[in-house]
C-alpha cells in the first residue's frame, strides 16, 4: 500500500515556480531549461529577470524532480548556480514549454565573465564549408564577450555594444531557435550583419596588400608580424601589441618604443605544442590554459628551445596564453612561433580601448593596426595565474574571472550591501550583495589619471549592473590613498557609515573569506608579507603576524622596522634599503672592517652616505618600515641581482626568486639556511624577525664567492623557517592550556613567490598547522577590497545592520584595530 501511494504521489500533476539564482544569464541557461523540460514532458515557461532565471513548470512530481536533478547535475558550461528555490504555483500554465522575454526588476543575478572561444566555434571558423568560416567575431552561448560589451541588465543585446549590429535573417533564426546553441546568444553575428575587422595604418596611408600573403585582413596582420613588424590589435577588452617573440631585434624595439624597460612581456601561441617547445607544462597548467578564462599562465622556461632575454629579462618563467577569441585563432592559423601579445599602451598607462586614443598613443609604436567596429564597452586586462603548491592561483584577476562573484561564509547571509573601495595600487573594488562578494577586474594604479577615471566609470557600471545600493562604505585607513579619499567623500555625501580597515587585516580577511572561514570561527594567525601598508600606530607595516578574525585582530609579531631613506624612492632603488639594513645591523665601521674588500662595499661607498646617514638619524623622509618586500629588495641588491633601481614594482624580489637553485632547496640542510632570530622589540616587547645573523651569513658567503643561486635559496629557506618558527612561538600559551590558534592564513604579495610559499606551507604543515592560502583571489593588493568588504560586513552585522533593514547602531566612522 505504501509503495502504491508513493507511485501515485510521483504521478500527481502539480505546478511549481522554480527560481534559479547565480550566474545564469547570458550562458545558455534558458535553452538548456527548454531542452530538459521538453525531454521531461513538462509544460510551462522560462524567463530572465532581475533575480536570475524564473521557471513556471507543470508536470508530474517525478518529472519535475527529474528536471531539477538535471539542472543541478548538468548546467550550461559557463553557469554557476548558487540556489534553486521551489514553491507551489497557482496560476494556469499553458500546454507546451516556451521561452519568454526578459522581465525587469531589482537585480539579484550575475554577469558572466568573458569566455574563450569554445571548441564548436573554433571548428566552425576553420571550416571552409561553414557559414562563419574565418569570421573573427563568432560566438555562441558557451563562449564569447560578456563584461567587455555589457552596459546594463538584463543581459540582452540591447544593453550591449552589439546593439549597433541588427541581426540578419539567418542569425535571427538561430537567435530565436531554442534548439540552437546560439539561442539568445546576445553577441552573435556573421559576415553579413556583424562587426568587421580591417587592417589599417594609423597614419592613414594606404596599405599595399600585394606585399602580404593573405586570406583576409586578419591573416595579413599576422603576415606583418611574421616579417618582423609590430602590429596593434583591437582585442576583447583593449588593444594589444603583437610581434614575433623569436625576433630579438623586434622585441627590443617594442620594449624601447613602449618604454617598458624590463617588465616581462606576455606571449601567445597557437597551441600547447608550440608552448612546450619553450616551457614545461603540467596537467594543471594545461587545464588553465585551455579553460574558458584562458588566462596568461606563468610557466617554467624549461623547453628545448629558448627565447631572447628581451622577452622576460632575468626571469626563469614565461607568461603564455592560448588564442581566446576567434580573431586570435584566425591570426595564429599559419603561425607556428610564439608571439609577444602585450597590452596596447605606454608603460604604466591603462590599455587603450578607444580607436582615436589608440591611434594617438600606439601610432608612435607602430603604423599597423588590426581594428574592428565593435565598441569595447569596458576595459578588461588579461588575467594572470600561476600553479603553486598544487593549485592554480590567480595573480591578476580580470578577463575570464571578473565579475564572477565569490560566496561569503554562511554566517554572512544577512550581511548588508557594502561597497569596498580597495587599495591604491593593483586597485579593485568589491560589492557585497546577497551574501556574495563581487570583485571588480584589475584596475591598475590609481595615481594614473586615466586609470582613476576608468575606476570611477567601472564602479558606476557595476553598481548599475548589480543594482547595488550600498548601506555602508569600506576603505583602507591610509590617509592619502586616492581610493580611501573617494570612499570618505562618498560616505559623507550619502550619509553612510564608513569602515576604515587596516591594510594587513584586509589581506588576512581576504584569505579567510576566500576559504569560507566562518564569522564565529576561532581566531587564526594571519601572516601578511608585502611591501607597505599604513599601520594603526601611524608607521609603515609590511611583515605582520596578526591574531584575529573579521571582527578584529591583535598584532602579535612583526619584521624588524628599518628606515627607508628617501621614502617612496627607497621602494624603487634597492641599494637604499640595503644600506639602511646594513647600517641598522652593524654600522659602517664594522662593515668596512670586516667586508671592505667586497665589490659591494665599493658600490655603497660611492653613494651619498653622509646625506643618507643624516636623513636616517633625523628621521627626514626616512620612515621606518617593517616591510618584508623591502627586505627582499635589500637582499637582491646585496647579491647584485637588482642593485640600482627597479624597472617595475617587485622586480628585485621576482628576479631573486628566479635565480634560486632548486637543488640547494631540496638537498642542502637547514643548518646552512640564513639565520633569522626572534627577539623582542624594545619598548613594545613585540616579537620580531631579526636579520642580523642573515646579513653576516650573506656577507660571509659573498667573501667566499658562493654562487648567487645558492645564496638565493638559503635566503628563501631561512625566511620560511623564521616565519614558521614565529608562528610556533606565537601559538604557545604561557599556561600551557593548548595553542592560541591552529590555523595560519598566508597573504600579501610576497606569497606570490613560489619558493617562499612552498617552503612556508611545508614547514607550517610539518608543525601541524592548518594553512589557508589564496587561489581565486590575488594574494597581492588585488584581493584587499574583498577583505575590506568582509571586515566591514562583520562589523555591521555585529552593530545590528542587516541587508535592506537598517537598524544600525554603528558609529559613522569605524577605524579597524582601534
Amino acid at each position: 500500500m505504501t509503495a502504491l501511494l508513493s507511485r501515485q504521489a510521483a504521478q500527481r500533476i502539480e505546478s511549481v515556480q522554480i527560481r534559479v539564482r547565480g550566474r545564469v544569464q547570458g550562458v545558455g541557461f534558458r535553452p538548456t531549461v527548454w531542452r530538459y523540460a521538453n525531454e521531461c514532458r513538462i509544460d510551462g515557461e522560462v524567463l530572465n529577470d532581475g533575480e536570475g532565471v524564473l521557471i513556471h513548470a507543470r508536470g508530474t512530481a517525478s518529472d519535475i524532480q527529474q528536471l531539477l536533478d538535471r539542472l543541478r547535475a548538468e548546467p550550461p558550461p559557463l553557469a554557476d548556480i548558487t540556489a534553486i528555490e521551489v514553491k507551489p504555483f497557482s496560476r494556469a500554465v499553458a500546454e507546451g514549454f516556451v521561452i519568454v522575454e526578459s522581465a525587469s526588476g531589482e537585480t539579484h543575478t550575475e554577469i558572466a565573465p568573458d569566455a574563450a572561444i569554445c571548441e564548436a566555434c573554433a571548428a566552425e571558423v576553420l571550416d571552409p564549408f561553414a557559414r562563419r568560416y574565418r569570421y573573427p567575431f563568432t560566438n555562441c552561448t558557451h563562449c564569447g564577450p560578456r563584461l567587455t560589451i555589457v552596459r546594463g541588465v538584463p543581459y540582452d543585446r540591447g544593453t550591449t555594444s552589439m546593439v549597433a549590429f541588427p541581426l540578419c535573417e539567418e542569425c535571427a533564426a538561430e537567435y530565436c531557435d531554442p534548439a540552437d546553441r546560439r539561442f539568445h546568444a546576445e553577441p552573435i553575428a556573421c559576415h553579413v550583419c556583424g562587426p568587421k575587422a580591417r587592417l589599417i595604418r594609423f597614419d592613414g596611408r594606404a596599405l599595399s596588400y600585394e606585399q602580404h600573403s593573405m586570406l583576409d585582413d586578419v591573416d595579413a596582420a599576422m603576415s606583418l608580424v611574421q616579417k618582423g613588424e609590430i602590429v596593434a590589435v583591437k582585442a576583447l577588452g583593449g588593444y594589444q601589441l603583437a610581434c614575433d617573440a623569436t625576433k630579438a631585434e623586434t622585441v627590443e624595439r617594442l620594449r624601447k618604443l613602449k618604454r617598458r624597460d624590463a617588465k616581462p612581456f606576455a606571449l601567445m601561441a597557437r597551441d600547447i605544442e608550440v608552448i612546450r617547445r619553450f616551457c614545461s607544462v603540467s596537467p594543471d597548467e594545461e587545464k588553465a590554459l585551455k579553460s574558458p578564462a584562458a588566462p596568461i599562465v606563468l610557466l617554467q622556461a624549461q623547453g628545448p628551445e629558448t627565447l631572447s632575454e628581451a622577452v622576460a629579462p632575468g626571469l626563469a618563467t614565461l607568461g603564455f596564453m592560448l588564442p581566446s577569441t576567434p580573431l586570435h585563432v584566425l591570426m595564429f592559423r599559419r603561425m607556428a612561433r610564439p608571439v609577444v601579445m602585450t597590452s596596447g599602451n605606454m608603460s604604466d598607462e591603462p590599455q587603450a580601448t578607444d580607436d582615436a586614443q589608440a591611434a594617438s598613443t600606439l601610432g608612435a609604436i607602430t603604423p599597423y593596426a588590426l581594428v574592428h567596429d565593435r565598441e569595447i564597452a569596458n576595459r578588461v586586462d588579461d588575467s594572470v595565474v600561476r600553479s603553486m603548491v598544487g593549485k592554480v592561483r590567480v595573480l591578476r584577476r580580470a578577463r575570464g574571472y571578473a565579475p564572477a562573484s565569490i560566496a561569503l561564509p554562511e554566517d554572512f547571509a544577512e550581511a548588508p550591501e557594502v561597497l569596498a573601495f580597495g587599495p591604491e595600487l593593483k586597485a579593485t573594488f568589491c560589492l557585497v550583495k546577497d551574501s556574495r562578494a563581487v570583485l571588480s577586474q584589475h584596475q591598475g594604479d590609481l595615481e594614473d589619471a586615466a586609470t582613476f577615471d576608468d575606476y570611477g566609470r567601472n564602479l558606476a557600471l557595476f553598481e548599475a549592473l548589480f543594482d547595488h545600493k550600498p548601506q555602508a562604505i569600506a576603505c583602507d585607513m591610509h590617509p592619502d590613498y586616492l581610493s580611501a579619499k573617494m570612499a570618505r567623500e562618498r560616505a559623507e555625501h550619502a550619509s553612510l557609515p564608513l569602515v576604515e580597515v587596516q591594510h594587513h587585516h584586509a589581506h588576512m580577511a581576504s584569505c579567510l573569506a576566500e576559504n569560507g572561514w566562518q564569522l564565529d570561527a576561532p581566531a587564526a594567525l594571519g601572516v601578511v608579507l608585502d611591501g607597505l601598508g599604513w599601520g594603526t600606530d601611524a608607521t609603515i607595516w609590511g611583515g605582520e603576524f596578526l591574531l584575529g578574525s573579521y571582527r578584529g585582530y591583535e598584532r602579535l609579531g612583526t619584521f624588524k622596522p628599518v628606515a627607508m631613506p628617501g621614502g617612496a624612492q627607497a621602494s624603487r632603488e634597492p641599494w637604499r634599503n640595503l644600506y639602511a639594513h646594513l647600517m641598522a645591523e652593524m654600522g659602517w665601521a664594522h662593515f668596512a672592517m670586516n667586508f671592505g674588500d667586497l665589490e659591494l662595499f665599493g658600490k655603497l661607498s660611492a653613494k651619498p652616505r653622509p646625506t643618507l646617514d643624516s636623513m636616517i638619524r633625523n628621521g627626514v623622509n626616512s620612515p621606518a618600515a617593517s616591510s618584508c618586500g623591502r627586505l627582499f629588495d635589500a637582499v637582491a641588491g646585496a647579491l647584485g641581482i637588482c642593485f640600482e633601481r627597479q624597472a617595475y614594482e617587485g622586480e628585485a624580489a621576482i628576479r631573486l626568486e628566479a635565480v634560486v637553485c632548486r637543488r640547494t632547496l631540496v638537498e642542502e640542510g637547514d643548518e646552512l639556511a640564513y639565520p633569522l632570530t626572534i627577539p623582542n622589540l624594545k619598548g613594545s616587547g613585540l616579537p620580531y624577525i631579526e636579520p642580523l645573523g642573515m646579513w653576516n651569513a650573506i656577507l660571509g658567503d659573498l667573501v667566499l664567492g658562493t654562487p648567487v643561486p645558492v645564496m638565493a635559496a638559503r635566503f628563501h629557506k631561512g625566511l620560511a623557517k623564521a616565519v614558521a618558527a614565529m608562528a610556533l612561538k606565537l601559538a604557545r600559551r604561557e599556561d600551557e592550556a593548548g595553542p592560541r590558534f591552529d590555523t595560519v592564513a598566508l597573504s600579501g604579495g610576497c606569497f606570490q613567490n613560489s619558493v617562499l610559499l612552498e617552503e612556508t606551507v611545508r614547514r607550517l604543515e610539518q608543525k601541524d598547522f592548518n594553512v589557508l592560502t589564496h587561489a581565486k583571489v590575488p594574494a597581492n593588493d588585488g584581493g584587499v577590497s574583498l577583505g575590506q568588504a568582509a571586515v566591514a560586513a562583520a562589523h555591521l552585522i555585529d552593530a545590528g545592520m542587516t541587508r535592506r533593514k537598517g537598524g544600525s547602531s554603528c558609529a559613522s566612522v569605524f577605524r579597524d584595530g582601534s
